[in-house]
């Protein structure tokens, strides 16, 4: 049933039409990019679970272009976490790593045009970016700390932007950036001055860019879906006024 619904979504951003969903448009608008780049047109109806895609190129939404490349890293993302960043044990990696590439479960959801695969990508980038960035706790402000603290507000904003679940691992990262914040509050070699940057960084880089993010996906998402479609009915007449094939497209609608 979710692939089936998540295929018409992504033909839905193919054809341009618009629709209403309770998701986040990031993971909709990727399903119907990789659709796209690989060849399908948006015409499979995508009417019930179990029908034939026949001739159409349904590879790029299902198979490699996508979900299954989102699911491939997990294990490398998994295995540097726990090897590189917290165990520093191989065996221990490694065994983690085995773990996630024989697991049922994301074989299973890897092999379907599903959202979750982009998720879990998103949320291991997001915990990998924030154990990167503190571990650089010893050099703050270098080049390297700037970049997992930025990536981590990049990933932040992938994982909201695909399922609002998401926002489970904007809660870790916040209760870890809050301990990291009351450390240095209470290291008295720093001066408030050099607390106050700390605490403007974060505030730009895990709170500000993944907001800005996030309101530009809704802002290609509209941009994309120009035409009317199922979802029209949802919204006020001035925004259905803007959707080409709409009965009240370029209608003037009084104040």
């Amino acid at each position: 049933w979710d692939e089936t619904h998540f295929g018409k979504m992504g033909s839905y951003y193919i054809n341009r039409t618009f629709f209403f969903d309770v998701h986040p448009p990031l993971g909709k608008m990727l399903i119907g990019l990789a659709g796209y780049l690989s060849g399908y047109d948006g015409t499979f109806p995508f009417q019930k679970p179990g029908d034939r895609y026949e001739q159409h190129n349904y590879i790029g939404m299902r198979g490699v272009r996508l979900c299954r490349l989102a699911s491939s890293w997990l294990a490398f993302l998994c295995l540097s976490i726990q090897m590189l960043e917290l165990s520093k044990s191989l065996p221990a990696a490694l065994l983690t790593a085995f773990i996630l590439i024989f697991d049922t479960g994301c074989i299973t959801l890897s092999q379907y045009i599903l959202l979750d695969p982009i998720l879990m990508f998103f949320l291991m980038g997001a915990v990998l970016s924030m154990v990167k960035c503190n571990n650089c706790a010893d050099r703050p402000f270098s080049a390297s700390w700037w970049f997992w603290l930025s990536l981590t507000g990049v990933n932040l904003a992938g994982a909201m932007g695909v399922k609002f679940v998401g926002l489970f691992v904007v809660l870790l990262v916040g209760l870890n950036t809050i301990y990291d914040l009351w450390d240095l509050l209470g290291n008295l070699s720093l001066s408030l001055v050099v607390f106050g940057k700390h605490l403007l960084a974060r505030v730009l880089c895990l709170i500000m860019l993944p907001l800005t993010l996030y309101t530009a996906m809704f802002a290609v998402h509209f941009a994309v879906l120009n035409r009317s479609g199922p979802g029209d009915g949802f919204f006020s007449s001035a925004f259905q006024s803007q959707l080409i094939g709409n009965n009240l497209h370029n209608v003037s609608i009084p104040e």
